[in-house]
């Protein structure tokens, strides 16, 4: 019957025990539940010892038994969405701040750097660059880096940390300096899959560049588009900056090797350099929002000045015609007068009355005439 602990009670701080304590308390062993999702999510689980690996457990308890056996071992656990009673018996087992495995539990978390005793707890956002979307991609990983482990917990794809084990598993002078020379290869990884990120946003920005001044009426969206991704891209970077320069204000205190002491000094300038051009990325794409505004203002106001001018082209037009209307409408008046069968009419019986009609006419519309000119209607 499977059972399922509070979380509590299953992060409860537990003293490491070693070799020659075993035979006083019996060795921890995860019941049933944690045995059948510990083959789920532990990606891999190596002991490792002057650099080389000297064991890989499928399990929990056997890689908390063989770094037991082996004082002065180092292991590294890498898991991918665990449990809360995986963490749990992590927690037990490393003595794991309740803190910390809440928010490895929760994930999503912003960047940041904590140490609860002789634990450090790291939380790193890995990025990836999408040609086929033009979209970047975010991963989060969770690190424990202690005395004698390494623990890595994802809870996306991103980043992929089985590349690092490889280069460290090559490299055993760079392995055997312990857990920092692993967090070191993982934030070097982290931050050297940056680069793609940076060049690949570059390019979006020069494309969108091209297209401000092509007057493309589709540029404003991606600009706004582009400028989400790299505010998102600043976020899990710029933290980084801070993060690094903690680690340089405790390398003395902590007793830092010094070769990795270069390398992570290295690494924050790499991190710099990212930064720095996601700050220029920012500044870039807000100077083209402006430019693409004022080139839209623009436009529209050569829009709205030939739409005038038309407006006025027809206005004139209509005045000509208006003009010429009523010009032509007071013959037409007189001669519909005339044109009625009264017989009281005082020029049906005047010699003159034609002349004086027709006179009338050409005087009416004379004047009319004289009257829109003057008034420039004609």
């Amino acid at each position: 019957m499977n059972r399922r602990r509070p979380i509590v009670r299953a992060i409860t701080p537990r003293v490491r025990r070693g070799p020659s304590d075993a035979s006083l308390e019996p060795v921890h062993t995860p019941d049933p539940e944690d045995e059948r999702h510990a083959h789920g999510s532990v990606v891999d689980s190596a002991v490792y010892s002057n650099g080389e690996r000297i064991a890989s457990k499928t399990t929990l308890a056997e890689t908390y038994q063989c770094l037991r056996d082996h004082p002065g071992s180092t292991a590294w656990i890498g898991l991918f969405r665990p449990t809360p009673s995986e963490l749990g018996s992590l927690a037990g087992e490393f003595d794991l701040h309740e803190l910390a495995i809440e928010d490895a539990i929760v994930a999503h978390q912003r960047p940041k750097l904590e140490r609860y005793g002789q634990t450090l707890f790291v939380v790193l956002r890995a990025a990836i660059y999408l040609d086929a979307s033009e979209e970047v991609e975010f991963g989060e990983v969770h690190l424990f880096v202690g005395p004698d482990f390494v623990l890595t917990v994802r809870h996306s794809d991103a980043p992929d940390l089985a590349s690092v084990r490889r280069r460290m598993e090559s490299e055993p002078d760079l392995l055997v300096r312990g857990p920092e020379a692993i967090f070191y290869a993982i934030l070097d990884k982290l931050v050297d899959g940056y680069m793609p990120v940076i060049a690949g946003l570059e390019n979006d920005i020069d494309e969108i560049e091209i297209e401000v001044f092509r007057g493309d009426p589709q540029v404003s969206r991606r600009i706004y588009q582009l400028s989400r991704e790299v505010i998102e891209f600043q976020r899990a970077s710029q933290p980084l900056v801070g993060m690094l320069q903690a680690l340089g204000a405790g390398f003395d205190k902590y007793g830092i090797d010094e070769e990795l002491q270069k390398y992570l000094r290295d690494v924050a300038d790499h991190v710099s350099h990212v930064v720095e051009r996601v700050d220029s990325f920012r500044q870039l794409l807000r100077d083209m929002l402006a430019v693409n505004s004022t080139l839209v203002a623009q436009a529209q106001n050569e829009e709205m000045k030939s739409l005038t001018e038309a407006s006025n082209a027809q206005n004139e037009e209509v005045k000509k015609i208006s003009a010429w209307a009523a010009i032509l409408f007071a013959p037409t008046l007189i001669g519909t007068v005339y044109g009625m069968n009264f017989e009281t009419i005082p020029e049906l019986a005047w010699a003159m009355g034609y002349p004086f009609a027709l006179s009338l006419m050409v005087i009416t519309c004379a004047l009319l005439f004289l009257i829109f000119k003057r008034r420039n209607w004609l």
